[in-house]
């Protein structure tokens, strides 16, 4: 399930498919994902581009509180907040580039998926729509 990507860093954990349901449909995504915290402290800082139906998740195991940043970040990202039962918790659009303003969950979160920012407009996604992905809420299977 899981691949190793090279990056200028070294090797994030693997990537995984995860899918978002909306009233449009379900939108599938290639995610790279962080689950050490190494792999979180890094994100996605210093990257130029990133694929349109592309992200990376950040789980976190126990769900807790999340607090984000985009310190070195290029890229302006949605940050999808997710809950532990697999629902959208929060979104944060179009966050700014460079920032070092602290983006907070708002609540207690098993994940983070930072996608380019305006795709969560584009797909039509809303609070509590479900978030597909092994681990997360009742049904784990994209």
């Amino acid at each position: 399930m899981f691949a190793c990507l090279a990056s200028a860093t070294g090797c994030m954990a693997g990537t995984a498919t995860l899918v978002l349901k909306t009233d449009s449909g379900d939108h599938r995504y290639t995610v790279e994902v962080a689950s050490s915290d190494g792999d979180r402290r890094m994100g996605l800082m210093f990257r130029r581009s990133l694929p349109e139906k592309s992200g990376m998740l950040f789980l976190y195991d126990p769900p807790q509180p999340a607090a984000m940043w985009m310190r070195n970040t290029y890229l302006p990202l949605d940050m999808i907040f997710i809950s532990a039962d697999g629902l959208v918790h929060r979104i944060a659009a179009n966050t700014e580039p460079f920032s070092i303003d602290l983006i907070l969950s708002g609540g207690v979160v098993a994940g983070v998926l930072e996608l380019n920012a305006g795709q969560a407009a584009k797909i039509g996604l809303r609070r509590e729509d479900q978030v597909i992905f092994p681990g997360l809420g009742a049904r784990a299977e994209p």
